[in-house]
């Protein structure tokens, strides 16, 4: 009928019984709002053919319900979106986001341009920004902070930034990681990842310090700095071999892709492992149990993470107080390792 088609909310929240905010809600299937007051306003809305109109609701109330996630890969990598762990990641931070009544809006450093403010904000694309990753400068996260943009980042939440930054105890995985082959007999450990990268330096200050620990110098030639991805460390490790010979035992690697490429390497060359050369990843994706041999990696709880980076983007949008925040870090020990 013409004339349900121009059903207006407020005469759609009468016929349910209901506010006009709680409609709204229900038709954008809010969690907050029951699930059998969902059902039957949602039903209703499908009975007189009605929608919501998106575009006047964000005029009228200046907001989206949408938080843009920005995956802040560094300039000349070869890291994508489909690296498992920041698909799981992204996975997380939407179950946080959905259970909190907003919509994801994925993007990347490359496709947003440089300022995220105008970009995403002013443009009412989103109401906030959450970020994966530091990479090696902050600049951009910078500025849309200095705009005033709501904004969290998972990183090195050690980092000192006026915005909350959350993330695993990197300086405590990478000296567990290392601390592992080290009790376990090695004596010439890799270390395959970018120190220049924020996390990556805090992992491998931990290297250091655990090689400290037990008066083992370290030899600046173990520290390859490679891009993080298998590609990168399957290349790294051949080139090593081919030019010095199997001379380490032991390699910490700053993601479990970065692992599987270093195993790929070595068993090309049946070199065993881990009785010639003992690995630890880092992330613990899916993948990581599945690897032949198994992978020991540490493991950093994305649910955690997510959870506590929407908590933090909200506290924002409320003008509350917020706070960086590090997520539990644990050693898993599998087949890797002797």
């Amino acid at each position: 009928m013409a004339s349900d088609t121009k059903l207006t909310l407020a005469t759609l929240a009468e016929l349910a019984g209901v506010s006009t905010s709680t409609a709204s809600r229900a038709l954008k299937d809010n969690p907050l709002i029951k699930k059998e007051t969902r059902e039957k306003i949602q039903a209703l809305a499908k009975t007189h053919n009605f929608s919501i109109n998106a575009a006047a609701s964000r005029l009228r109330t200046q907001k989206t319900n949408v938080i843009a996630v920005i995956l802040n890969l560094i300039d000349n990598t070869e890291q994508s979106t489909t690296d498992p762990f920041l698909l799981k990641l992204v996975g997380e931070l939407n179950q946080a986001l959905n259970a909190k009544g907003y919509e994801l809006l994925l993007s990347n450093s490359f496709m947003a341009s440089d300022d995220w403010a105008n970009y995403f904000i002013r443009s009412q694309r989103a109401d906030g920004i959450l970020v994966i990753g530091q990479g090696k400068s902050t600049q951009k996260i910078d500025l849309a902070a200095q705009s005033g943009v709501p904004i969290v980042v998972w990183g090195d939440a050690k980092t000192p930034a006026p915005y909350p930054i959350v993330g695993g105890d990197n300086f405590e995985g990478g000296y567990r990681a290392t601390q592992h082959l080290l009790s376990q007999g090695a004596k010439r450990i890799l270390f395959l990842g970018d120190p220049e990268h924020a996390e990556m330096h805090e992992r491998h200050k931990g290297y250091e310090q655990a090689h400290d620990d037990v008066d083992l110098p370290v030899d600046p030639s173990c520290t390859c700095a490679i891009d993080i991805t298998s590609k990168a460390a399957y290349q790294c490790i051949n080139e090593r071999i081919k030019a010095n010979g199997l001379d380490f035992d032991g390699i910490v690697c700053v993601s479990d892709m970065v692992a599987l490429g270093a195993l790929k390497a070595l068993k090309e060359r049946y070199v065993g492992i881990p009785s010639d050369v003992g690995i630890v990843g880092y992330d613990d994706i899916s993948l990581a149990e599945l690897m032949h041999p198994s992978l020991t990696t540490i493991r950093q709880n994305t649910q955690q993470a997510a959870e506590l980076m929407v908590e933090q983007l909200i506290n924002q949008l409320n003008n509350m107080a917020t706070q960086s925040q590090v997520v539990e870090t644990t050693l898993v020990t599998r087949r890797s390792t002797k």
